[in-house]
């Protein structure tokens, strides 16, 4: 299988890791965030698509009034089984599902939700596409993806530290998957081909993230997601040598022994699912974050044309920077 083959592939110790370290790193903001604009809406029914560990899942149980259910998603079976494991509080079912083939009725959801996933899906123009079918009319699809890598420290450490263990093929699990979906003209594109009709609100947020230790990232990246395969298949016996590796060069920027502190960047995307927008002002903002963004509101919008379906995105909303509260 080649590296590519295995991006989607978070089983064995991953999902595990994936929850115990890497979200408390960088996805628990995000997901408490996402949260507060999904109870924003009028819902009774939400869809999450690529849930992973239930991040998401968790925080909108905590904020959703109790009669609106929940229906959390992903691909790999055995991250569904790590969310239910965990439990939640609420009205949620879990199924394993693709975001492609989505078992469910066209006009199902008032929302799909979808946290850092949009990113793993090969598809992007089919998973928008199908999350546009189960939407009803005025639905709201609201997704986040990663900015490039070089504005995301972490994970841009961890990529120059493989290249030095391996470095005649290094692994770019990092930029090719998680950080690779992060231009705007696709975005709009992608989202336009799967019959998202109006023009996105795209925003860009910059903040920063912490460790309790160098090694917390380290462990993180190197055996918390799929890069974890990436280094197997070169070299098994060279994964903590790796990891040693990327915590010592977080060390040498955060200072040994110290919480480890990493730069990371995102945009906030918006589609509205209809015609006629030109760029104005945009009322609806995100709570507790500082922030640059572009913004479309509509005009001339006819009072008999339908509401139609929203798809929002939210690229790389990291937590913990003095100047970005965290919630």
């Amino acid at each position: 299988m080649s590296d590519a083959g295995i991006d989607k592939v978070f089983a064995g110790s991953i999902p595990e890791i994936y929850d115990t370290v890497l979200v408390p790193l960088i996805f628990e903001s995000y997901a408490t965030d996402l949260a507060r604009r999904v109870a924003g809406r009028q819902l009774k029914s939400v869809l999450e698509i690529a849930a992973g560990t239930g991040v998401v899942t968790r925080a909108m149980a905590k904020v959703l009034p109790r009669d609106v259910s929940i229906v959390a998603t992903d691909l790999n079976a055995q991250m569904i089984d790590r969310a239910r494991a965990v439990g939640v509080a609420g009205n949620v079912d879990w199924h394993h599902a693709d975001a492609m083939n989505l078992p469910y009725r066209d006009g199902t959801f008032d929302a799909v939700v979808c946290q850092f996933g949009a990113m793993f899906f090969p598809d992007k123009t089919k998973a928008f596409s199908e999350a546009r079918r189960v939407l009803r009319p005025g639905g709201s699809l609201l997704f986040n993806v990663w900015d490039r890598i070089e504005e995301n420290e972490f994970a841009d450490v961890v990529t120059t530290a493989l290249q030095t263990i391996f470095p005649d093929d290094p692994p770019r699990f990092m930029p090719r998957t998680p950080h690779g979906y992060f231009d705007t003209d696709l975005i709009r594109s992608d989202l336009a081909g799967a019959g998202f009709t109006t023009m996105p609100r795209i925003t860009t947020l910059a903040a920063r993230s912490r460790a309790e230790s160098p090694r917390a990232p380290a462990i993180a990246y190197c055996q918390g997601t799929p890069l974890r395969h990436a280094i197997i298949t070169r070299g098994g016996a060279r994964r903590g040598e790796a990891t040693e590796i990327e915590a010592g060069r977080t060390a040498g920027r955060a200072g040994r022994g110290s919480r480890a502190g990493g730069r990371n960047r995102g945009r906030d995307c918006r589609a509205v699912g209809t015609r006629g927008w030109a760029p104005g002002k945009d009322a609806i903002a995100p709570p507790d974050r500082r922030r640059l963004h572009r913004s479309y509101a509509p005009r001339g919008r006819s009072a008999a044309a339908p509401q139609g379906r929203r798809a929002q995105c939210w690229r790389g909303l990291l937590p913990g920077s003095p100047d970005v509260p965290h919630p």
